[in-house]
């Protein structure tokens, strides 16, 4: 069924909408500013700043699952070559 893929895929990436929101209404708040200046400083202190802050925050979760195949990924390209897998080769200790 391909309508169902639909929100399978957005439900993967719900703070893009948070975001996409933020991004609106911090521009609205830039644009009502009575100089240039004033809403270009709105815009980054209150838009760009947070927002990227917000984003990296987030996504540190899907940046560890991602380390952790790749890792994964490569013992297992090691163990196919007939290397035996370093389990902490070139990696620092975790705190």
């Amino acid at each position: 069924m391909p309508g169902a893929a639909i929100p399978r895929v957005l439900a993967r990436f719900p703070m893009y909408i948070v975001a996409i929101a933020w991004i609106y209404v911090t521009l609205l708040m830039a644009l009502a500013e009575r100089s240039f200046v004033a809403g270009v400083a709105t815009f980054v202190v209150y838009g760009l700043l947070p927002l990227a802050l917000f984003l990296w925050l987030v996504g540190t979760p899907e940046r560890r699952r991602r380390k952790r195949r790749q890792a994964a990924a490569a013992a297992v390209a090691q163990l196919a070559a007939g290397r035996p897998a370093d389990d902490d080769a070139g990696s620092s200790p975790r705190r």
